[in-house]
């Protein structure tokens, strides 16, 4: 047999030291600005990644959206990924994170990324980011459905790594 490293094409990978992410049901709350009935904010941290996974969807289409992480302690994370999917219509969904040390009253930007999604073509993010936050009380995420037209606020899932 080859000692070959290999993976599977559009198969989330993990860490190389084998890291699990956290698991934000036991270390945080998640505040969240709405969410649809079908699709909860549970969603974003169930084991049903990748394309077709669960998500989480605002209630109200074209209203910008708000998800904050609030952790019982401060937290160390050095690696965020998450999730974006759409396969109905096109458009353009932008997501800002911003990082918070003080108990949420002030916050610095960490990213700001747009997705371009077209049912004819790219219909799927995913982002894996390395970062260096520490003493981290909140994460927000900013959902900007669609920057010009009619969309939902969605996320597939959502990932953070100590």
């Amino acid at each position: 047999m080859s000692t070959l490293r290999k993976r599977r094409l559009n198969q989330p990978t993990e860490p190389e030291d084998g890291s699990a992410p956290l698991n934000l049901a036991s270390v945080a709350s998640i505040d969240y600005s709405s969410e649809h009935p079908a699709h909860p904010v549970e969603h974003l941290v169930d084991e049903h990644t990748g394309p077709g996974g669960s998500y989480w969807a605002a209630e109200l289409a074209d209203t910008t959206e708000q998800l904050v992480v609030v952790f019982d302690e401060p937290q160390s994370v050095t690696r965020l990924v998450y999730e974006v999917e759409e396969t109905l219509r096109e458009r353009t969904q932008e997501v800002h994170v911003e990082a918070s040390t003080d108990a949420g009253r002030s916050y610095r930007s960490v990213l700001v990324q747009e997705y371009t999604f077209s049912p004819r073509g790219s219909t799927f993010q995913r982002e894996d980011l390395g970062v260096d936050l520490r003493n981290l009380t909140h994460l927000r995420l900013t959902v900007v459905p669609n920057k010009s037209g009619s969309g939902l606020a969605t996320l597939t899932s959502l990932r953070l790594y100590a």
